[in-house]
């Protein structure tokens, strides 16, 4: 998934993916591409000429309750050592460890309130 502390990817989780698609294709200027999710559609969100992409998701299934803000996923060595240690340390888990590609990723939620991804 990368070097541990990187950025891997970026994306919104929303109730209406469609709409806030839209939106930013229009204020930013990206260009989106459909990713299928069985039944309904995610996208991927790039500039027009090309170079990193973003991510908006719809509200549902495994996605239900993330929450509705710009989510940075951040590679780490061990996901299950950086885990305890976000606990250790104050934070808490917003969304427990799930399959995504080729790894895992958890949400957490920082002593300070705010959300990532690891």
């Amino acid at each position: 998934m990368g070097q541990g502390g990187a950025i891997n990817w970026i994306d919104l989780t929303v109730p209406d993916a469609e709409r806030v698609r839209e939106f930013y294709e229009t204020v930013a200027g990206w260009k989106s591409d459909p990713i299928e999710m069985g039944g309904y559609s995610d996208y991927v969100m790039s500039p027009r000429g090309g170079g990193a992409s973003a991510g908006i998701c719809h509200k549902r299934g495994p996605n239900a309750d993330l929450p509705s803000v710009w989510l940075v996923y951040i590679a780490v060595a061990n996901l299950q050592e950086s885990l305890r240690q976000c606990k250790e340390l104050g934070g808490s888990i917003v969304n427990e460890p799930r399959v995504m590609g080729d790894g895992k990723f958890a949400v957490i939620q920082d002593p300070a309130g705010a959300i990532c991804a690891l």
